[in-house]
C-alpha cells in the first residue's frame, strides 16, 4: 500500500488559475496548486530548494520532484500551444498571513535559529516573532 501523501503548506491560491491558448484546439494542462507554489517560490521568489522545502512542510526531494514536474508541463504548454489550469493538490493555507497582512513574503519562510537549535519565525512586516499556528501547537 502506497504511502499517503503529505499535506503541502502554501502562502495562498493563485490570483489567476486558467491561462488560455490562442489555439485552444488541445486540453489544457493540469498544474496543480503545490507544483504552482514550488514555482512561485523558488522561480518568483528566489528561494533556494531548501527554503522553499522548510516553509512547505516537506522534504527538499519532495520539493525537487514537484519543481521537474512543474518545468515539465510549463514547457509542454509552451511547445504545444495549450492552456493551463492550476488546481488540485493537497494542500493547507499558511495561517500565519493574517498576521503579517500575507505579503509577497510568507511569514513561515522567515525564521532564526535560537543558540538551542529552535527556530522562531519572524514576521517580515513587523520583525517581531509570529505565534506558532494551531496545527504547531
Amino acid at each position: 500500500m502506497p504511502r499517503p501523501k503529505k499535506c503541502r503548506r502554501i502562502c495562498g491560491f493563485p490570483r489567476q488559475t486558467e491561462f488560455f491558448s490562442a489555439a485552444g484546439a488541445l486540453p489544457p494542462v493540469e498544474l496543480a496548486v503545490d507544483e504552482y507554489e514550488v514555482l512561485r517560490l523558488l522561480d518568483y521568489e528566489g528561494l533556494r530548494q531548501e527554503e522553499a522545502a522548510a516553509q512547505m512542510g516537506v522534504a527538499r526531494t519532495t520539493v525537487q520532484s514537484i519543481y521537474a514536474a512543474a518545468r515539465r508541463k510549463l514547457a509542454q504548454c509552451l511547445v504545444e500551444g495549450r492552456s493551463l489550469r492550476i488546481a488540485g493538490g493537497n494542500v493547507e493555507v499558511c495561517g500565519d498571513r493574517e498576521t503579517c497582512g500575507g505579503g509577497r513574503r510568507c511569514c513561515v519562510r522567515c525564521c532564526r535559529r535560537g543558540g538551542d537549535g529552535t527556530a522562531e519565525r519572524l514576521c517580515p512586516e513587523t520583525g517581531g516573532p509570529v505565534p506558532p499556528s494551531k496545527s504547531e501547537e
